[in-house]
């Protein structure tokens, strides 16, 4: 019979550890260690400790922006997952030379970074700048939605909030009711009284409570265009999302890459779902950015430089930025692939789930100068002046009483369109002044742009997937915009490490 060597999981060993050998160069560990030993600045956290004659000593702030970026380069976004890493994983307990910070300490120092947590992220950037990192020649913006930790159930405009209140207070009135009337009838007293009716009774009071005090405290939240629009009230700074995977109450992590190993250069969160109005605040943050690090030419930094974005970015004011800024950009609007030929087929296939009528499918006459749509009524001329965002359109329009009871109406309006009486058709035939998009359609139309623009995912995309599928940053923890954006910042430091690490050859 064959012998075996005796193992036992229950007895207890005793290893002798070196807390400076589990930090081997070339580890994401030692990378963290060495940039914030050497390269960062921590001083600016000595104004929040008043303990230098009496108090108990208070955890190193090296030693909690240590084990807090370690933690989240594994997906350890808790706090408490990161306690816990302390305790047991002898890399943490190397990086943090054995002491133990429990979560509140690490929860506490997380959200309170509201003014260190952009000096510490220019510091990473500095030591990439001088290790030759940074091309400075060619950038890309983009964002990703992420849920937070607010629910999308408690979204809504103030009247809506109203109504939610009087619907919860009905549902008590009937409750109370119903419950009155089986004690009526209820005549042996050994019955229990409905405990669990009782307690959605509770429940359902206190949420009717906490929107009343809400709406006593918060006003109506309003939008860009001067409109009010959805509040929450968990986290009124947040906002509700339409992301590919459905909607999500949360933040829009912005950030802007340079080309040559993907260093993001600058990173921010907002409230809104919307990029039309987002470049221009990450652009003057980038520029800030190499002010402070000590570049003189930090004003005309961006003067000839390549920028590109998606089609979400394409706005007047972004692109005005742009021209500011003497930027060489690349954002196209939303039809650019309805012209790109590379894009015949996919066009093709959306032709056969097409349900809506486009502009080829309405015939126009020539010689009386009119369309007839497809159910052969007829739109006449109505005006060559109609100028929106600087585009002069010519526009046809049909009868009222044709598209009354057209039987093909709903596949001629769309669903935003309220009730809709007469079908618009119309054209640009030029511009008003200075037409910013059609300039940029030319550009992004030509060979060249084409060309440069197809660069622009694989240059910010895989930071997303870095920080979102390596890092397992799937959600938002905390609450307000100013804590979600050092969590969005610590995430972004963590990528810009991986990179000292990985291309910093000489760092040490």
């Amino acid at each position: 019979m064959a012998r075996y060597k005796r193992y036992d999981y229950s007895q207890g060993v005793l290893i002798p550890v070196s807390l400076n050998d589990q930090l081997m160069p070339g580890t994401l560990e030692f990378a963290i260690n060495q940039l914030v030993e050497k390269h960062m600045d921590l001083s600016i956290f000595e104004g929040k400790y008043k303990n230098d004659e009496t108090g108990r000593p208070a955890y190193d702030p090296k030693i909690l922006l240590k084990v807090v970026l370690l933690g989240y380069s594994r997906g350890l976004i808790s706090s408490r997952k990161i306690e816990q890493a302390c305790k047991e994983n002898i890399v943490f307990m190397a990086l943090s030379c054995g002491q133990c910070p429990d979560y509140t300490t690490i929860a506490t120092f997380v959200s309170t970074m509201k003014d260190e947590i952009l000096p510490l992220f220019r510091n990473i950037l500095l030591v990439c700048e001088e290790l030759n990192l940074l091309g400075g020649t060619f950038f890309a913006q983009d964002g990703c939605k992420l849920p937070s930790n607010a629910s999308k159930q408690r979204s809504g405009k103030i009247s809506d909030l109203k109504k939610k209140k009087s619907r919860i207070e009905e549902r008590v009135r009937k409750m109370l009711k119903e419950q009155e009337d089986e004690d009526r009838k209820d005549d042996d007293p050994s019955t229990p009284s409905g405990s669990i009716k009782e307690k959605q009774i509770e429940q359902l009071t206190r949420q009717a409570a906490r929107i009343e005090a809400w709406l006593k405290e918060n006003d109506g939240k309003t939008g860009k265009h001067g409109k009010e629009i959805k509040s929450n009230m968990t986290d009124n700074e947040s906002a509700l999302m339409t992301t590919s995977h459905g909607s999500v109450q949360g933040y829009n992590g912005q950030v802007v890459v340079d080309a040559k190993h993907q260093v993001i250069v600058h990173a921010e969160v907002f409230g809104t779902g919307q990029d039309a109005d987002l470049v221009p605040p990450m652009i003057d943050g980038v520029k800030e950015a190499m002010e402070k690090n000590g570049r003189k030419d930090a004003d005309e930094y961006f003067a000839g430089k390549i920028f590109t974005a998606d089609s979400a970015y394409h706005s007047k004011g972004n692109l005005q930025k742009c021209v500011d800024e003497k930027l060489d950009a690349y954002i196209p609007d939303k039809w650019q692939r309805m012209r790109d030929q590379r894009y015949e087929e996919w066009r093709k296939q959306g032709k056969t789930s097409r349900t809506h009528f486009a502009h080829t499918d309405f015939i126009y006459r020539e010689d009386s100068d009119e369309y007839v749509c497809p159910n052969g009524k007829v739109l006449r001329f109505a005006t060559k002046h109609l100028v929106i965002k600087g585009t002069v359109y010519r526009a046809y329009r049909s009868r009222e009483q044709d598209c009354c009871g057209c039987a093909l109406r709903e596949r001629c309006f769309t669903k935003k369109a309220r009730s809709p009486k007469t079908k618009y058709l119309m054209f640009p035939i030029g511009s008003d002044g200075v037409n910013l998009t059609k300039l940029m359609v030319e550009k992004i139309d030509s060979e060249e742009g084409r060309e440069i623009y197809s660069h622009r995912m694989e240059i910010v995309e895989p930071v997303f997937g870095n920080i979102r599928m390596n890092k397992h940053l799937d959600r938002f923890t905390l609450r307000g915009k100013i804590k979600v954006n050092i969590q969005w910042f610590l995430y972004c430091m963590v990528h810009n490490v991986e990179k000292i690490m990985n291309y910093g050859y000489g760092f040490a």
